[in-house]
């Protein structure tokens, strides 16, 4: 299915700013929507150029309502029709103005009503949106449904005039609050007129238990903030006045309001305002949960970081008391590897990822091995790791940790040699390989029955932890420690 901007690049000659609107009306008007409790359909006229007349129009975008059952239960997106088969669709294209008061329509078994509200923007019609509504339904409506009737007509008339969509984003992510969580209606001087069962009910929450309608809702919230001693950085009689388009939240001990306020103007005058509000307790409950649980990882981390940290140093003191050639390269051995453990560690303990950029510590192993060596060897890396997550970064540290210093010790016995490391993926299968030019492997070398206890503990971490497999061969004049793995 072709996307919005190819429909409308495909059928029009709109401008880049022209096209914009539309984009932004489509991203916005799920509230038109749900306050009019109508199926709502975007109609494009075709045009060869700017100046020709429409040849007819295709439906570049629709949207069903929340709040009551849709009319159309099939996708229109994509339909054309001709100039005269909709007549009302032309009339508001070319007169630009609203066209209500039709006849009723029956679609199948169910009566429906449609007004057709043409697109304005920068005194030129772009589109036309049609509403349908089910006839039945508005026969016996009730207070609430009056109310976003009337506010719906109000905001399609800031379509005709220009003024809707509003030229900010904070009302149309998919976290703000929707007309079903909870709607208040305030006058011009931000009293409320109207409020919605569910916005009493979020303000019930917050300690507000009485009559809401009447009220200052600036002055409602002003008075809550002063009893829960929360100071804001604007004043809620300025947010909630209506006269500015704003998302505050307010949180009490029992409960957090995410409040979006939406100006309602005609021809530039300011009318009034709506006032969208969710209760997120919950939301943010567990935004915080998360935010508890990720800084208690890091600080585990940090302190098993810390904790090896220590192991290591008590394990190096115990090295240099060792008198023994073979106990203390033993000891020696253990050091390292404790340390390129504690590398992860460490890094994890720094990210706010539950992923870790192996890069890093990967080089920081090289480094740690390279520096310790007397040697002056050569280094060379081919291919980037990525992230991983820590189990499978703990393994591979160690792996890698054994093939370089493996490498170091028996096969680059002089300055000069070149140690290389090449990583390569495939989505996600790795083949890791460690070389080097130096003297080579025995010929009769089988790393299941090396004595050598780093490349029993590599084989057997790469068999159990990385569910891979490990070789140990001479390619020409390289001998090669290969790893293969998959990252689940």
């Amino acid at each position: 299915m072709a996307t919005l901007a190819e429909l409308i690049t495909e059928n029009s000659k709109l401008s880049d700013v022209e096209a914009e609107h539309l984009s932004q009306l489509v991203a916005e008007w799920r509230l038109l929507a749900d306050l009019s409790f109508a199926d709502l359909i975007l109609w494009l006229p075709i045009r060869r150029d700017e100046k020709s007349w429409p040849e007819g129009f295709v439906a570049i975008a629709q949207i069903r309502p929340t709040t009551a059952a849709t009319v159309f239960s099939n996708d229109l997106i994509g339909t054309q029709i001709n100039w005269g088969d909709r007549p009302r669709i032309d009339q508001a294209l070319s007169d630009g103005e609203i066209i209500r008061d039709a006849e009723p329509e029956l679609l199948g078994e169910v009566l429906i009503k449609d007004e057709s509200i043409p697109v304005i923007f920068g005194g030129k019609s772009l589109a036309v949106i049609s509403r349908h509504r089910n006839f039945n339904l508005m026969r016996s409506p009730s207070k609430l449904e009056l109310n976003y009737r009337e506010i719906a007509r109000k905001m399609f008339q800031m379509v005709v005039d220009g003024n809707f969509p509003i030229r900010n984003s904070i009302y149309s992510s998919e976290s703000a609050p929707r007309v079903g969580d909870g709607l208040i209606r305030l006058d011009t001087n931000g009293v409320v007129f109207f409020a919605s069962p569910n916005a009493r009910s979020a303000l019930s929450r917050v300690g507000f238990e009485n009559e809401l309608e009447g009220k200052n809702l600036g002055e409602v919230f002003s008075n809550l903030s002063k009893a829960g001693n929360q100071p804001t950085d604007e004043s809620w009689q300025t947010s909630l006045s209506g006269k500015f388009l704003r998302r505050v939240e307010y949180e009490s001990a029992a409960a957090v309001i995410d409040l979006l306020v939406i100006p309602l103007t005609q021809k530039g005058d300011r009318i009034g305002a709506i006032v969208l509000l969710h209760n997120v307790t919950e939301l943010r409950n567990r935004d915080r949960a998360l935010v508890t649980k990720d800084a208690t990882i890091k600080e585990i981390h940090h302190r098993v970081k810390n904790n090896l940290q220590t192991v290591s140093a008590l394990l190096r003191l115990q090295s240099r008391r060792v008198s023994d050639p073979m106990a203390s390269a033993a000891l020696d051995e253990a050091v390292r590897r404790v340390a390129s453990i504690a590398l992860v560690h460490e890094s994890l303990s720094n990210q706010s990822s539950e992923l870790l950029e192996f890069d890093q510590v990967f080089e920081q192993i090289v480094k740690n091995a390279l520096d310790l060596n007397p040697r002056k060897i050569k280094y060379k890396k081919i291919g980037d790791f990525g992230s991983f997550d820590s189990k499978t970064a703990t393994a591979l540290s160690l792996v890698v940790t054994e093939l370089i210093h493996n490498a170091i010790e028996h096969g680059l016995s002089k300055s000069g040699d070149l140690l290389t490391v090449e990583i390569i993926k495939n989505g996600n299968d790795y083949k890791v390989s460690v070389s080097d030019n130096g003297v080579g492997l025995p010929d009769d070398f089988n790393i299941e029955k090396s004595a050598n206890l780093g490349l029993q503990i590599a084989n057997t971490l790469t068999k159990n932890e990385l569910s891979g497999s490990i070789r140990l061969v001479r390619i020409d004049n390289l001998t090669k420690g290969e790893i293969i793995f998959k990252v689940n």
